[in-house]
């Protein structure tokens, strides 16, 4: 099979398109035919070398952890059938023309092979800090990174509870965000006082999925360090703030991830989706940091 593969660490130069021996299914693995694959920025810091002294990978690599296709192969005890359109989890590589998974729920057939490879790791975030959050409806909640993949996805979520969502975006994030219900705010020098132009008073919760040393400020609005979450700031350690990173990977996870998107119509915003053997690109558009929706690799 054909398949991205790097066997050092650096740029997306070290990314090159090989030739490999297609995967046999385990127990209770599904062999996919993969049609889309999303980027994540765990697959470039993982390619750069950031992640090597928590996180080793084996060379040669294939990068890429959500996956949508269909069933080519079953291993002994897995519960799908050849030909089962899916998505979740991939366990050997997404970045591939065929991936292993076992944490994989039935793709709707409303939805594009795109927008199955990029819910994963958004709905899963955006559901589990909303979660520990315990937003409820009447409340406010400030969603710092509102226009990015998943802050869009929990600020739909939030919205759908009957919460109130003042969220941080951009300029030209800014009528999107307003388009969805949410209370749009621009992001940068003063916007702790723009929130506050926009509320009477201190904000119920704060789910940071921005970064950018907003948590200061998150406190200050929130007026105490309760009911303040972080996806992306490493300063919560120092701070005292929970960062929450990782979640559970189950079938269950997806089926209610697909739920939100099916029943209740909360959306996926598209970036740019690049061909297999121009994931090298790909990956520059999602580190540069506004590739202005999930940025997605189409495989077959």
């Amino acid at each position: 099979m054909r398949a991205i593969t790097f066997s050092a660490y650096g740029g997306p130069e070290v990314l090159q398109l090989s030739d490999v021996p297609a995967p046999e299914p385990g127990p209770g693995q599904v062999r996919l035919a993969v049609r889309a694959a999303a980027v994540n920025p765990i697959d470039w810091k993982i390619r750069n070398g950031a992640m090597q002294q928590n996180f080793q990978v084996p060379f040669p690599h294939i990068p890429g952890v959500e996956v949508a296709g269909v069933v080519d192969a079953v291993g002994e005890g897995a519960d799908f059938a050849v030909g089962d359109e899916v998505f979740g989890w991939s366990e050997t590589g997404a970045y591939a023309e065929y991936a292993l998974a076992k944490t994989i729920a039935p793709k709707p057939a409303s939805l594009s092979w795109a927008d199955a490879a990029a819910l994963p790791v958004a709905g899963e975030t955006a559901l589990r800090v909303l979660g520990l959050l315990g937003v409820r409806e009447g409340e406010t909640l400030l969603l710092l990174g509102a226009s990015g993949t998943v802050g869009r996805f929990a600020a739909q979520v939030a919205l759908a509870q009957g919460v109130t969502v003042i969220g941080t975006g951009g300029s030209r994030s800014l009528d999107d965000l307003k388009s969805l219900g949410v209370v749009p705010v621009r992001y940068g020098d003063g916007w702790v006082e723009r929130v506050r132009e926009v509320t009477s008073g201190p904000v119920d919760a704060v789910f940071d999925a921005a970064g950018h040393g907003v948590l200061p400020g998150s406190v200050e609005l929130r007026g105490t360090k309760d009911r303040i979450i972080t996806i992306a700031d490493a300063a919560a350690f120092e701070l005292g703030i929970p960062f929450s990173s990782g979640g559970e990977q189950t079938r269950e996870v997806l089926t209610g991830i697909a739920g939100w998107v099916t029943d209740r119509g909360v959306g996926i915003a598209q970036g740019k989706s690049y061909p297999l053997a121009e994931a090298a690109a790909a990956q520059v558009e999602s580190e540069g940091g506004h590739p202005g929706g999930k940025v997605t690799i189409a495989v077959g």
